[in-house]
């Protein structure tokens, strides 16, 4: 019996450490027993922040286990409905769509991106200079495609990169099959500049997901609850645009001037260079590719850009749902790229499903949240506030909703309850448009300093280049901290003296 239990043990959450497996237990059997001591509002709470432990230790455990364990218990408890979770999921469908079939269409254009990239990374010497053109390539597109999609983006060009170098390091050549997960076959000399190469691929990495940022607060395709907003004001993109760029201007200032310094003042783990032997590796793959490149793959090449043109057209005029579009270039780029197989498509969606369920368990925990009212208290409170307090007010509580929080969900309540007090006659028009403009940059801007408020750092976390590159939570929490303070003070200041 003992042998059977310890087997039980063995497989649950299997490879995880021992305490690990003993916090996630003991969450589950205290749950219970604080919503008959403490009551629904406080164990909603306790609830949220074992979620966000989860997150946390993403490189211990995958969250979707313990999180949908938890997210489980919440429905048996009676913390939420299974009815409460489908409105939220079905809210978000369109964020599902962008996940199964966008990503995917970029991993059909990982040729491209790696050979642009490639040419960028090796032709410009500067660090600083790389680091600045990532973090505003980032932005602009942000602007006009999803902070999701361009974070796809920019995970496939790291691996990529890192795959390359691996490869080598392990005493293979590039035409070789190789697993980049595990450092088993990696030689000895090459140790030190692997190590060197992670910490340069995570300053890209995060200079780029800040940049998401800096760019999807600006319009209406950006990020999903600016395009709620916006229809909820009667705002097109342009107007969008221009409501908003009293603040999202300052911040990107200060946001690009804030990579800089930290590339020059090498603080917060920036300004690491690429190793010599790195880039001596990436120039002789860069070449290989070039001598080898037959007709065919020239076709694809440009099969890719043309998907890619498309791709933005798409997305910048809004002609489809974002995941729509995803799925138009998955059948435009394989459909003349000869990759007809079932399992060769199959490889695509491995990257994004497993957050795709991630996700959903996350609204299941958003739903708790919903039910339980638990940021109802903050909105009444600074509804009671003057009315000149207010715009600045709502920046700041969304801001800290977002950080432990979803952003998409904060903004939807928030929205919903400001446009509730102008149809009941608390708040002019007017007022109305500043606390819309706050409450969208509010969640936006601050909600950087951890991955749980924004889904493109969420899955930015959970994705095959974290691990590779030692991406962790508390890392992601430190290097986006100096990004975070200047983007959010300056992102009140804004609201507070400029609206």
């Amino acid at each position: 019996m003992n042998d059977q239990v310890t087997a039980f043990w063995q497989n649950f959450l299997g490879q995880a450490p021992e305490w690990y497996k003993l916090t996630i237990l003991s969450f589950l059997v205290v749950n219970p027993l604080l919503l008959t001591i403490l009551g629904p509002f406080l164990s909603g709470w306790i609830l949220v922040l074992e979620f966000i432990f989860t997150l946390a230790m993403a490189l211990k455990c995958y969250p979707l286990q313990p999180g949908g364990l938890l997210a489980l218990e919440a429905v048996v408890i009676g913390l939420t409905s299974t009815e409460t979770i489908r409105a939220e999921v079905f809210s978000n469908f369109p964020v599902i769509l962008l996940l199964m079939f966008m990503v995917a269409g970029i991993f059909f254009m990982k040729e491209l991106l790696l050979f642009t990239f490639t040419k960028i990374l090796l032709g410009i010497r500067s660090k600083t200079l790389i680091a600045l053109l990532f973090c505003f390539t980032t932005a602009f597109l942000s602007a006009f495609l999803d902070a999701l999609t361009v974070t796809a983006v920019i995970i496939s060009v790291a691996v990529g990169f890192y795959s390359v170098y691996h490869k080598v390091a392990s005493g293979k050549s590039h035409t070789d099959d190789h697993e980049h997960a595990t450092d088993d076959e990696l030689e000895d000399l090459h140790r030190a500049d692997l190590d060197q190469f992670r910490a340069f691929l995570r300053t890209l990495l995060m200079h780029g997901a800040v940049g998401t940022a800096l760019g999807g607060v600006c319009t209406t395709v950006g990020e999903p609850q600016n395009l709620l907003i916006a229809s909820k004001m009667g705002w097109d993109f342009a107007e969008f645009f221009f409501r908003m760029a009293p603040v999202t201007m300052p911040v990107l200032a200060v946001g690009l001037t804030t990579c800089v310094v930290l590339e020059k003042t090498k603080v917060f783990g920036y300004g690491v260079t690429i190793p010599p032997t790195v880039q001596e590796i990436l120039k002789d793959f860069d070449q290989a590719e070039t001598d080898k490149r037959t007709r065919r793959d020239i076709a694809r090449l440009i099969v890719q850009s043309v998907a890619a043109v498309l791709l933005v057209i798409a997305l910048a005029f809004h002609l489809a749902e974002v995941g729509l579009v995803g799925l138009m270039v998955i059948v435009i780029q394989t459909a003349f790229n000869g990759v007809i197989e079932e399992n060769q498509l199959g490889h695509a969606f491995e990257e994004a499903l497993p957050f795709t369920s991630l996700l959903v368990v996350f609204f299941c925990i958003v739903a708790v949240i919903h039910d339980q009212h638990l940021f109802s208290p903050v909105i009444a409170y600074v509804l009671t506030l003057e009315i000149s307090q207010q715009p600045g007010m709502f920046y700041i509580a969304n801001g800290l909703l977002s950080a432990i929080s979803d952003n998409v969900f904060v903004a939807t309540v928030y929205i919903n309850e400001i446009v509730a007090a102008y149809d009941a006659g608390q708040v002019t028009r007017e007022h109305l448009e500043l606390l819309a403009v706050a409450v969208n940059t509010g969640t936006n801007i601050p909600s950087i300093a951890t991955p749980n408020g924004q889904a493109a750092f969420l899955f930015l976390l959970t994705s095959s280049i974290a691990p590779l590159v030692r991406l962790s939570y508390m890392r992601m929490v430190v290097m986006a901290l100096p990004y975070t303070v200047v983007m959010g003070i300056t992102g009140w200041a804004a609201v507070y003296y400029l609206l």
